[in-house]
């Protein structure tokens, strides 16, 4: 008898992800692969080959479809991935459309951070929440809203960037056009950003220097009372803490999920971010939401894209 089967594929920046899924969420096989500076076409032929690497490790197995979460920009509509910026060179590349060719089977595409939330809601942390706000804090800044089971969109299908709502007018510049967004301030990169400054005002040259500086060193040094460290993380802290405060007042979901490296960070955030909510509010019921981390970690955008094809076909 033949095992109904689902592809989960994440695509990030870096690194392709590829997992084999049964109908009841069990990740049956799993392997990945660098594609970091490899142009659309031979990138496009690598994501083929690991795909049927893997489906090829189960045996006696029917192949439903093929999901996939992918750092964005992207087209949705269209199928086709639109990221000259962490995939250098691929603008308009056509990967459902050329991995239905090769499978036969349906493939959907969606951005990494709905992948992961859908993942996180379908066997993750935030299982069978009704309203699940996931929070990525990385290199950047991603989140994603899942209703009953479903993305929200915004409108033509776009996805929601909640990583470049404002927080400080006043803050840094970020690549999105804005001063001061979320992700300017609290991502991986804005940590490192805000500590080589500091290093260049001589408090940070005891921990190496400018390309050994990051978010986790500064996070260390900060626990072990380095007081610039200190500093930083309390302001990353705190910036980190009135985001949060903002998704809860506009969308008071049942559950947040916190995911990403900075966030093996969250002991030095967490105790600003209940101080935070803890501030009377007749408003909102900030004390019914709870903020847990992610389950899954690096496998998350892989059970998203396998929840995609089993949830429309089983």
């Amino acid at each position: 008898m033949t095992q109904p089967i689902a592809v989960g594929v994440d695509i990030g920046g870096t690194l392709v992800r590829v997992g084999l899924f049964g109908s009841d969420g069990h990740l049956l096989s799993q392997n990945e692969t660098s594609i970091a500076s490899i142009e659309p076409e031979r990138g496009l032929r690598i994501i083929e080959e690991l795909i049927q690497k893997t489906i090829e490790s189960i045996t006696s197995s029917s192949l439903l479809g093929i999901g996939i979460g992918c750092t964005g920009p992207l087209d949705i509509v269209r199928g086709r991935i639109n990221n000259p910026y962490t995939l250098e060179g691929w603008s308009n590349v056509p990967i459902v459309e050329t991995l239905m060719e090769t499978f036969h089977v349906p493939v959907r595409l969606e951005n990494d951070a709905d992948a992961a939330a859908l993942g996180e809601y379908w066997q993750g942390a935030g299982r069978e929440a009704k309203r699940l706000y996931a929070v990525t804090v990385g290199t950047g800044v991603g989140t994603a809203l899942i209703i009953d089971g479903q993305i929200y969109r915004g409108v033509d299908d776009s996805h929601p960037e909640g990583g470049h709502h404002l927080i400080d007018p006043a803050g840094p510049e970020c690549y999105c056009g804005y001063h001061g967004c979320w992700e300017s301030l609290i991502s991986g990169t804005a940590i490192s950003s805000t500590a080589r400054t500091i290093m260049n005002q001589k408090q940070l040259t005891a921990l190496g220097g400018p390309d050994q500086i990051n978010a986790r060193v500064i996070a260390e040094a900060a626990r072990a009372g380095h007081p610039a460290a200190i500093t930083i993380m309390q302001k990353a802290a705190r910036d980190f803490s009135l985001g949060i405060l903002n998704i809860i007042s506009l969308f008071v979901p049942d559950v947040i999920v916190l995911s990403g490296g900075v966030m093996k960070s969250a002991d030095l955030f967490l105790p600003t971010l209940e101080k935070t909510l803890k501030t009377p509010n007749p408003m909102v019921p900030f004390h019914r939401v709870k903020i847990l981390p992610a389950r899954l970690g690096y496998y998350a955008g892989l059970y998203g894209g396998a929840y995609m094809i089993l949830s429309e076909t089983l």
